[in-house]
């Protein structure tokens, strides 16, 4: 059944392609030109390399149907952080059919292939998922703060690694994208020990308040943050945590697409504040499922209110 349905989707995208590169191609030989012509040819080239990509055995995300629907829905990708093709609840389905239940490493081998043959995703993939892995580790925190839980990847990769008595609370701004988590996490069996909420930090304060009231957010009790989410809101939200006093000497915070998309305002911060109130160390990596657009994460260790 796996075998017919990655064979319905490769042929898809070789028609897809083929498609493009034939409309191109008649746009070049017609009489009447209503676009310049540099048009076409980089259609009719894109249309190739799509083909050429599809056909081969191990395709470049960034050459895939599903990459370029996600960059022509980005508009309704920033706004409602779903891509608005369906791609995200087709995730839960994929992982609920071929993941063994209760195996949390199974959910996360069907993510990734989910996300390298199937439809392209915006969690924070292998690669950077492992930078991420060996910071939970090292750190091994017991309190743990996730911005932008969308899919569930992250909180997947995070509760197999941290300590057997943590507790990780993620704040997804999509109630869609929650439910789906929610749905992704309990079959992999950690859904007892991650809490997904669905609000913002940047809210009129209500979120803030359900973290303190409803599940023991106080002074100096978080140990780790991951920053995922949007990235216009990690430095006032880093700013929020920092005023509601959540973070102890030793408090690690970890934030993907410093380099891509990227996040200057946050990087000049943690910049003029090094040595005085954070140390931060930048991981060199690439955007996930790929290997040619170069990405970084900044893991960051606060150093207490006095430093």
């Amino acid at each position: 059944m796996r075998a017919a349905v990655e064979l319905v989707r490769k042929l898809s995208g070789t028609m897809a392609g083929c498609a493009l590169a034939a409309a191109a191609g008649w746009l070049l030989r017609s009489p009447v030109r209503r676009v310049p012509r540099w048009v076409p040819w980089s259609a009719a080239a894109l249309g190739c390399a799509l083909t050429a990509n599809e056909l081969s055995g191990k395709p470049v995300p960034f050459l895939r149907w599903s990459f370029l629907r996600l960059v022509m829905r980005s508009k309704h990708l920033a706004t409602e952080w779903q891509v608005g093709d369906g791609r995200e609840t087709a995730l839960a389905g994929h992982v609920l059919t071929h993941a063994r239940p209760g195996d949390v490493d199974d959910a996360v081998r069907v993510v990734d292939d989910f996300c390298r043959h199937y439809s392209y995703l915006i969690n924070v993939g292998d690669e950077k998922g492992a930078i991420l892995d060996e910071a939970v580790r090292r750190v091994r925190p017991r309190h743990l703060l996730e911005l932008g839980t969308y899919c569930g990847y992250s909180a997947l990769r995070m509760a197999r690694v941290m300590p057997s008595e943590a507790r990780l609370y993620s704040i997804e701004f999509n109630p869609a994208n929650a439910e789906i988590a929610r749905r992704i996490l309990a079959h992999a069996g950690v859904a007892n020990r991650v809490t997904v909420i669905v609000g913002t930090l940047g809210d009129s304060g209500e979120t803030r308040r359900r973290l303190r009231d409803e599940h023991g957010f106080g002074a100096d009790s978080l140990d780790f943050v991951f920053l995922d989410h949007d990235k216009d809101a990690y430095l006032p939200d880093l700013q929020r945590i920092l005023d509601e006093g959540w973070l102890h000497a030793g408090s690690v915070v970890v934030a993907d697409n410093i380099k891509f998309p990227g996040v200057p305002a946050y990087r000049s911060y943690m910049k003029d504040h090094e040595e005085t109130l954070w140390r931060t160390i930048e991981h060199r990596a690439h955007v996930e499922y790929q290997s040619l657009i170069r990405d970084a994460v900044l893991e960051s260790e606060y150093q207490g209110h006095s430093a």
